[in-house]
C-alpha cells in the first residue's frame, strides 16, 4: 500500500465534506443577505443528508430553518452542520437555537462563533444548556473568509473596503495618453462586475467620472447594481454624467460626497439630477474618507468596492481604510514614464517603507491573472501568517 507523501493533502472526512457543502450553499446568496451574513446549513442523519438550506435574504428565514424544514421528522437525533453559530436572539426573525432544540437535533457542528455582539457565543451556550453536543471550529478559515465583509461591519460599524485595480504586467492602469479601455480581457471584467454585484456600494473619485464617464452599474446576468458613491470635494460631477443618467432602469441611488467649499449652484444641479449630496468635511480641503465610510455604515452599507482613480486609492491606503486588494494583471506591457499606476501620491522614499501585503489568492481569470491580498498588519479572515 503506497504511503502518502507529507505534501499530499489529507482526504476530507465526513464532517469536513458536510461543512464544505454548507459553505457552498451559503455562497449561493453572495450579495443578497446584507446586512446579514451568508449562512448555509446541512442536516445529516445516519450518514445521509436529509435537509439543506441557506439564508437567502435579510428578513427571511435563516439557513437552519430551511434545512430543518426540509429534514422534517428526520431531524430528530441528527447532526446539523452550519457555517455560523446559530442565533439566540430575536432580530428580524426568531432565534434559530429554539428551532434547533425543538426539532430534536442531537449534535451541532458550527464553523465559527458569530462575531455579532448580540450572539457571540450565546447561541452555542444555549444549545449546550439544552443538552446538545456542540462543536465549533471546523472549516473556520473558509467560513471567516466567506463573511469577511459582515465581520468587519458588525464589529466596527464601518464597511469592508475592497480596492480593485486592472493593470498591465508593468503596473500601468492606462497609457501615457490616459487610454484605459480595455486593460484586461472580458473574463476579468465580468469577474470585476461580480464584485459590484457582491458589495453594497462602488466608490470612485470625481477624476474617474470626468475622465471615463462610467455608469458604475453591474452588467452581469441577474446582477444587482450597487449604491454609487462619488468623492467630489467641489461638486464637479456634471449633472449629465452617465452615473446619474446612464444607468438605464437602475434604481440604485447615487451619493456624491462634497465639502462645504462646493459651490451651492453645482450642489443644487446635482440634486436636481437625482443625486443625494452629503457634506463630509475633513481637516483639509478634501472629503474625509473615514467619516464618509462611517456615514455609509450607518446606512447599513456593509461593503464598498473602491474602483476609482490613483489619487483616491492612495488617499484610502494612506488613511488605512483598505481591507483587501484585488488586482487583475493583463499579459501586456504599456510602458512610458507618464503612464499612471494604480496609486497616486508621492509614494515611499525607501523600498523598506513599501506597504506590506499578504497574498491570499492567485488565480487565472481567462487570459489575465487575479491576485487578492490583505494588509499585512491586519488579522484578516482566512489569511495565515506567522505571529
Amino acid at each position: 500500500m503506497p504511503v502518502p507523501s507529507p505534501d499530499t493533502p489529507a482526504r476530507p472526512n465526513r464532517d469536513e465534506l458536510h461543512m464544505d457543502e454548507a459553505l457552498q450553499l451559503a455562497a449561493l446568496a453572495r450579495g443578497r443577505t446584507s446586512p446579514n451574513p451568508m449562512v448555509g446549513a446541512v442536516v445529516v442523519r445516519e450518514g445521509r443528508v436529509v435537509g439543506r438550506g441557506y439564508h437567502q435574504r435579510a428578513g427571511t428565514p435563516h439557513a437552519e430553518i430551511h434545512a430543518l424544514a426540509a429534514a422534517g421528522e428526520q431531524a430528530r437525533g441528527a447532526t446539523l452542520y452550519v457555517t455560523l453559530e446559530p442565533c439566540s436572539h430575536h432580530g428580524r426573525t426568531p432565534p434559530c437555537t429554539d428551532a434547533i432544540i425543538t426539532a430534536g437535533i442531537g449534535r451541532v457542528v458550527a464553523a465559527v462563533v458569530d462575531p455579532n455582539p448580540l450572539v457571540a457565543g450565546r447561541g452555542v451556550e444555549r444549545l449546550r444548556q439544552a443538552g446538545l453536543d456542540v462543536e465549533v471550529g471546523l472549516r473556520a478559515q473558509q467560513a471567516r473568509r466567506l463573511n469577511e465583509v459582515f465581520e468587519k461591519y458588525i464589529t466596527t460599524g464601518r464597511p469592508f473596503v475592497v480596492l480593485k485595480s486592472a493593470l498591465t504586467l508593468d503596473g500601468k492602469v492606462a497609457t501615457a495618453t490616459g487610454d484605459s479601455r480595455w486593460v484586461t480581457g472580458e473574463a476579468a471584467r465580468r469577474h470585476a462586475h461580480g464584485l459590484r454585484d457582491a458589495l453594497d456600494a462602488v466608490m470612485v473619485g470625481v477624476g474617474t467620472v470626468l475622465a471615463d464617464d462610467p455608469q458604475l452599474n453591474c452588467r452581469i446576468e441577474g446582477g444587482r447594481d450597487p449604491v454609487r458613491v462619488v468623492v467630489d470635494s467641489l461638486a464637479r460631477t456634471p449633472p449629465h454624467a452617465k452615473v446619474l443618467t446612464g444607468g438605464g432602469d437602475s434604481a440604485a441611488p447615487v451619493i456624491i460626497a462634497v465639502t462645504t467649499a462646493a459651490p451651492p449652484p453645482r450642489v443644487k444641479a446635482l440634486e436636481a439630477a437625482g443625486a443625494r449630496v452629503v457634506v463630509v468635511d475633513g481637516p483639509g480641503p478634501r472629503v474625509d474618507l473615514a467619516r464618509l465610510l462611517e456615514i455609509l455604515g450607518r446606512e447599513e452599507i456593509t461593503g464598498v468596492l473602491l474602483e476609482g482613480g490613483p489619487e483616491l486609492a492612495a488617499s484610502s491606503q494612506a488613511a488605512g481604510l483598505v481591507d483587501k486588494y484585488v488586482f487583475y494583471y493583463a499579459p501586456r506591457l504599456a510602458g512610458g514614464r507618464a503612464a499612471p499606476g494604480p496609486f497616486g501620491g508621492d509614494g515611499v522614499v525607501r523600498m523598506a517603507d513599501a506597504y506590506p501585503l499578504v497574498i491570499a489568492r492567485v488565480e487565472r481569470i481567462g487570459e489575465d491573472l487575479l491576485v487578492e491580498a490583505y494588509p499585512q498588519n491586519r488579522r484578516e479572515p482566512g489569511v495565515h501568517r506567522d505571529r
